[in-house]
């Protein structure tokens, strides 16, 4: 493995179930850290039998949901209710360097696996801890999924429009939010441990997370008093230029924020007359005028489709997007170039890391997702040989 896997040699040990969790151990994964999923004897991870709407698979054990975040891992069954369990988990804990885990705090005593006890057993362990409210608080206890959190932290409060009430995103941008600020967060410990010898207490929060995501929002409440409205499909700039615009097919979204691209706007527009116009020269101006200007740049983006218009907006430097279903956006030039999407050794194809270090060309899981318990033995003896 090269040294654009800057985690090889890491032992992870994923404690983890549904989405936000396991995602984070997936991404160190694929940064090359050497991943044991700790599941249930019973019944494993609970999304390998839900979400998705291949109802097969789920019904097998290899929902689409469990695929995402699964490959690249081995997977150990083991019944923490027992001493056996405990132990077993404790000889794991003893080798790794980092565990990823996301359950309640009252779980992980009543486990005995809480982070006072394992900093004790375990000083060399970076223990990263997603929940949903965080440690503290009367909400330290309680669970919470993506959806419940978007509503807690007011996001879908601020999503759709004043008719439409409050909507949620369509994705669980909260859930791969929080994977990924846990995974900075371990990436941190870890640089912090190679001065120290000594292993820390990481608390993830989904709803800081999405608190953090809002955080321009939370900036203008804080100093004004005036709380996020539903805007739709308006840019938050609030600019006249910015939001989302219909073509004569489909539909164009701008990002027309600063002069130098209004003006590039006007030129691309066929409309440099704007750029001289009282009423559009300046910021101030185009903003009391702002529904004559979104109605003459809607006249002229009805001449062409939105297909059409995009790489002439993009090449005359205007900040702009096509509205893309999510099959268009993964079918995109863009997207097939960087190399997003990488299939495992059994032909599934998974969303992979939104970054590269060191010119690598993509990041690829190194094995398919396993199915619960399918390394107990491998990983059984492995932790006799010591």
């Amino acid at each position: 493995m090269s040294k654009t896997h800057p985690f090889e040699g890491l032992l992870v040990i994923d404690f983890t179930h549904v989405l936000a969790g396991p995602a984070c151990s997936y991404y160190l994964g694929l940064l090359g850290a050497d991943v044991i999923k700790v599941e249930s004897l019973v019944k494993g991870d609970a999304i390998r039998h839900r979400g998705g709407t291949d109802s097969a698979a789920a019904a097998a054990g290899m929902s689409t949901s469990y695929l995402t975040q699964g490959a690249g891992k081995r997977s150990i069954a083991l019944d923490l209710e027992t001493t056996e369990g405990v132990a077993h988990f404790h000889q794991l804990l003893a080798r790794a360097d980092v565990l990823v885990e996301n359950h309640v705090p009252s779980t992980l005593r009543r486990l005995q696996v809480d982070e006072e006890t394992l900093s004790r057993k375990h000083p060399q362990l970076i223990h990263c801890a997603l929940t949903a409210y965080g440690r503290g608080g009367p909400q330290e206890n309680s669970a919470g999924y993506d959806v419940n959190i978007q509503a807690a932290c007011g996001l879908m409060d601020a999503t759709g429009t004043q008719q439409s009430g409050p909507i949620r995103a369509g994705a669980p941008v909260l859930d791969y939010g929080t994977a990924l600020a846990a995974s900075f967060a371990v990436a941190a410990a870890l640089y912090e441990r190679a001065s120290t010898g000594k292993g820390t207490f990481i608390d993830v929060s989904m709803l800081e997370t999405g608190l953090a995501l809002m955080s321009s929002s939370i900036t203008d409440y804080l100093k004004t008093g005036n709380a996020p409205e539903r805007r739709g499909n308006l840019a938050n700039s609030r600019s006249p230029g910015a939001g989302s615009f219909p073509c004569k097919t489909g539909v164009i979204s701008l990002g027309v924020n600063e002069e130098s691209q209004f003006k590039c706007l006007a030129n691309a527009l066929g409309r440099k007359e704007w750029i001289t116009d009282k009423r559009y020269a300046k910021r101030d101006a185009r903003k009391r005028h702002a529904d004559a200007l979104a109605a003459e740049i809607e006249a002229e983006l009805a001449k062409r489709t939105a297909l059409e218009w995009e790489p002439i907006l993009q090449s005359a430097g205007v900040p702009a997007a096509r509205l893309r279903s999510l099959p268009e956006a993964l079918d995109s030039q863009q997207v097939q170039t960087r190399g997003f999407v990488q299939s495992t050794d059994d032909g599934v194809a998974v969303p992979t890391l939104p970054f590269r270090i060191g010119g690598i060309d993509a990041y690829k899981p190194v094995r398919a997702a396993p199915r619960t318990g399918e390394h107990s033995d491998e990983i059984t003896d492995w932790l006799g040989s010591a």
